[in-house]
């Protein structure tokens, strides 16, 4: 499951070169592929070799969407009682993808496929299957949860929410002057 945060117009001093930060979780259980999804997105690659992740897995990568540049930071490994805290804390801002990895091992299935889209539907998400081995989707499931954001921001800028711009006042993207909406859709 991937599950991600905007920060918006909050910059790290470290990389101040940026218009948007987007924080994205990769959230499941045990051996079912968080860091080699991780990995096939961020860098392009894949170790078949099974290697148990000890601590967190975190990636960087910068896309651009609409002339715009986003920071993802890409964290996995998140333990429950992480996961936990991002419901508890941030769930009404978090958009959420649930993802089916290793959609190439079809004869070694855990969860049927029309099994995770009805999940899906019954929990309002988005659903992808992908296999990061094959490079099947990953970049779109990826580009999908950027768009939701930036969906997402419009909707509240137009609303002028403080709970997602920060600002009780009106929103503010940047630490440049205010713009209307029309100009601030990543």
């Amino acid at each position: 499951m991937a599950s991600a945060n905007a920060t918006y117009g909050q910059k790290e001093s470290s990389d101040q070169n940026f218009d948007y930060m987007f924080k994205i979780l990769i959230i499941g259980n045990s051996s079912v592929g968080k860091t080699s999804f991780l990995f096939r997105y961020a860098d392009d690659s894949f170790t078949p070799a099974f290697v148990s992740t000890v601590g967190i897995d975190f990636k960087v990568k910068t896309i651009y969407r609409n002339d715009k540049r986003i920071k993802l930071q890409i964290w996995t490994h998140v333990p429950l009682k992480k996961s936990t805290q991002i419901k508890t804390y941030s769930w009404d801002n978090a958009q959420v993808l649930l993802v089916g990895n290793k959609c190439d091992m079809e004869d070694e299935r855990l969860v049927a496929s029309d099994r995770g889209r009805q999940l899906s539907e019954q929990l309002g998400f988005e659903h992808f299957e992908v296999s990061a081995k094959d490079n099947i989707n990953v970049k779109q499931t990826f580009e999908r949860l950027v768009d939701i954001i930036c969906e997402r921001m419009s909707e509240s800028l137009d609303n002028n929410d403080p709970a997602v711009t920060g600002n009780k006042q009106g929103p503010q993207l940047t630490e440049q002057p205010q713009r209307s909406h029309q100009d601030c859709a990543c």
